[in-house]
């Protein structure tokens, strides 16, 4: 009997990476659950084993601390568990003007969206090339595509995710692994539902809001084709579509007048 395979899903306790775990153990994956809430993740592993039968591990650790990769790698070389897909999907969003955040929460969306994501291909890529067999799927943004005022340094941040996965693609060519940018719109989930929640001019309309299970089975299904780009939905494909044709002072003219209309109705 063939050995089933391990995917690693970081901030798999809500959204999209709870909705990608969902896919990955239907599809008969175990599963290696990363997230800070560890309640949440022994009740969704409790799940996902009763449910489909797969071993579900639960490492809760922050991965914006400078030494958490390192951790979770070490914690699996003890446990014998290779990693053959490794989910990037922990991120976190602030939703305001640049100048009205304050630092903390910057350097927290850096110190998760960009470096815990590097940190997390620094450890996990390098034994996936030695095996010449391996998937990573990188959760980026449509945000990744253009200007987002009022979400500045998170669209930033998805921009690195998705440049990384690009030029990663090319690096990986011939390894036999491949690596996968899921580029969503306007999500429903806790980050967005509390982003709303703290800013009260922030408004969205429902129409423009995508079901997670949805970005989650075509992430999945684009991760298992080594697709390098997936972008769900077609008014999303049309909007990164134009974010990588229009020039680029259109494109900052029409963000700030969207982003300023948003924020005051």
């Amino acid at each position: 009997m063939a050995k089933r395979q391990t995917v690693m899903i970081s901030g798999a306790s809500s959204g999209i990476g709870e909705a990608l775990a969902g896919q990955f153990a239907r599809a008969g994956y175990d599963l290696v659950l990363v997230a800070r809430n560890e309640a949440r993740l022994l009740q969704l592993a409790k799940t996902l084993k009763a449910e489909h039968g797969v071993n579900a591990t639960v490492e809760a650790i922050d991965l914006a601390k400078r030494s958490a990769a390192r951790t979770l790698s070490n914690r699996m070389t003890q446990r014998s568990i290779e990693i053959d897909i490794l989910v990037n999907n922990a991120g976190v969003l602030e939703y305001g003007n640049f100048v009205d955040i304050n630092h903390t929460d910057h350097q927290r969306i850096i110190d998760l969206n960009i470096l815990g994501l590097t940190s997390m291909l620094d450890y996990f890529l390098p034994p996936m090339i030695e095996r010449q067999r391996g998937k990573v799927l990188n959760v980026a943004s449509i945000a990744a595509f253009q200007p987002v005022p009022s979400l500045a340094t998170y669209a930033a941040s998805k921009a690195y995710v998705l440049s990384l996965t690009e030029s990663l693609s090319e690096e990986l060519k011939g390894s036999g692994v491949s690596i996968t940018a899921l580029c969503p719109g306007i999500t429903d989930t806790n980050m967005v539902s509390s982003a709303q929640e703290k800013s009260e001019g922030l408004t969205i309309p429902r129409f423009a809001i995508g079901e997670v299970d949805e970005v989650a089975r075509q992430g999945f299904k684009a991760c298992i084709k080594g697709d390098v780009l997936c972008i769900p939905g077609a008014v999303n494909q049309v909007v990164t579509l134009a974010g990588r044709t229009t020039p680029k002072w259109l494109l900052r003219r029409v963000s700030g007048i969207i982003g300023r209309y948003s924020s005051r109705n």
